[in-house]
């Protein structure tokens, strides 16, 4: 951003006062709405902390055409998680329509055990992940399914989500088509594969006591012994009502070789999502009439209808069972629509902390406070984590930790892979764990999950920030930078 005159440098109470107006308005919402904040009060309060932040770039000189710039900015910058969200609501309404999801649940019912299937959920999804480079598609596909399973089978859907996003992480950390992951690997100028090794130190032992945990927990918290493999009921009506076949998982299989091809996520998502439509209008016609429901309507035009309804207001069944009908029951575009709203707020307001200097002048102080390597790291984690909360994006909280740090690590002798992977476990880790940030509003809605309630649960997402964090105070896995030939010493 270029100088303009008669602009001042903001004050400590500048850059505080807005992060006191969003805690104050967020425990608000929180208090008198509950759960139901996120349906709206949520929303209100993120956009009043915009106004706030604007009034204080405004206060300090910033004329007001560059404020409307800034929002502009932070708006074009979710583009494409734009159209990834609206793309995944209607793939969830269509592969509901064409038996896809109803047909994951249904081979899974038969195949996973209650008893180890969070630890199995967690294990399926890093694998997913891994192979396609992708948290968000991973979550969003087989995700829903394992969260589906998981209420028929009586175990708790909000384990299973926390379970589906450390997998979902732990492969979108490790992947080389992770998009993450290579920008933070060119953001801190590292080799992308030596950076994925450096990674793996954290996020390997990480994976492995989330693993552990999820064990535990279905060995002490699972079913009761009533509840337990009693699924017969919902088998026999997603059989009654869909054809059950290894074609209906088609969709999944293009999904796979599309993002496999590097085929950008929006439109892999949304070509899945259309292929199911096509394909359920034919394999599952009789569902697209009922979900339809107009007897004198030709059957093009039914199929017609009933993907495009599908794709814009969700699928929608009526059962007679309650633990079938939720979980068919979902999806469309316009299910995106508030999360949308949440992600506008938080990313425009975070826009604004950044651009205007509020961020920095809290950071500045920090950075001369923390006298050695563990403290440093610490400062880096607070930073990464705090942006996650304010700023609402990860991608804030990776690129900012990213350039403001460089130069310090450089300074005190500490190599750049030390900093891609403490911002990777500390920004991209962390970031489904807010209920505002784009990835946590992301996870509560494809889930159906609040983050509030899979929280506790990312065994994965808060122990790779710790270990990272611990390394520092340690010296573990650290490398140091030999000032004569630039290389990385590892001590």
């Amino acid at each position: 951003m270029t100088e303009i005159e008669g602009v001042r440098e903001p004050s400590i109470a500048d850059a505080v006062i807005p992060l006191v107006t969003l805690v104050v308005l967020i425990a608000s919402s929180l208090l008198l709405f509950g759960l139901a904040a996120l349906d709206g009060p949520l929303q209100v309060a993120l956009v009043l902390c915009a106004m706030v932040a604007a009034l204080i770039a405004l206060k300090n000189g910033h004329p007001w055409e560059e404020i409307q710039a800034s929002g502009q900015r932070a708006l074009s910058s979710i583009t494409s998680a734009v159209f990834i969200l609206l793309a995944v609501g209607a793939l969830i309404g269509t592969w509901n329509l064409s038996g896809t999801i109803p047909t994951l649940v249904y081979y899974g019912i038969q195949v996973l055990s209650p008893t180890w299937y969070y630890a199995a959920s967690a294990l399926i999804c890093g694998i997913v992940a891994m192979s396609i480079g992708s948290s968000w598609t991973t979550a969003g596909t087989i995700g829903v399914g394992l969260v589906g399973i998981a209420a028929l089978l009586g175990v708790s859907p909000g384990i299973t989500a926390g379970a589906v996003i450390s997998g979902a992480y732990l492969g979108d950390k490790l992947s080389p088509l992770s998009e993450t992951t290579v920008l933070t690997a060119q953001l801190v100028k590292v080799d992308l594969y030596h950076h994925i090794r450096r990674q793996a130190w954290t996020s390997v032992p990480a994976f492995g006591i989330a693993f552990v945990l999820m064990l535990m927990l279905g060995l002490v918290w699972g079913p009761a012994p009533t509840d337990a493999g009693d699924t017969g009921v919902e088998l026999t009506a997603l059989g009654d009502i869909y054809w059950i076949t290894p074609l209906n998982l088609l969709p999944l299989v293009l999904l796979v070789f599309l993002s496999i091809r590097k085929t950008p996520a929006s439109l892999a998502l949304a070509a899945a999502a259309l292929t199911a439509g096509v394909l359920g209008v034919f394999l599952q016609y009789d569902v697209a009439r009922a979900f339809v429901n107009e007897p004198g309507l030709n059957p093009v035009l039914t199929g017609i209808q009933a993907v495009w309804q599908a794709m814009a207001t969700g699928f929608s069944m009526e059962s007679g069972l309650a633990d079938v009908d939720a979980l068919l029951s979902r999806g469309g575009m316009d299910s995106m629509l508030l999360t949308l709203w949440l992600i506008i707020g938080a990313v425009t307001f975070g826009t604004l902390l950044e651009e205007f200097g509020l961020v920095r002048r809290l950071i500045d102080p920090m950075i001369r406070l923390a006298k050695g390597t563990g403290r440093l790291f610490l400062v880096v984690f607070g930073t990464a984590f705090g942006l996650n909360v304010v700023a609402g994006d990860q991608y804030i909280a990776l690129v900012l930790p990213a350039k403001v740090y460089r130069a310090e690590f450089a300074k005190r002798g500490l190599a750049p892979s030390n900093l891609s992977r403490l911002t990777a476990d500390s920004g991209t880790v962390t970031s489904p764990l807010v209920p505002w940030n784009s990835c946590g509003a992301f996870m509560g809605a494809v889930l159906g999950v609040p983050t509030i309630v899979y929280l506790p649960f990312c065994f994965f997402n808060i122990a790779s920030p710790l270990l990272s964090v611990i390394y520092g105070f340690t010296g573990f896995t650290i490398e140091k930078v030999d000032p004569a030939s630039s290389e990385p010493v590892e001590r």
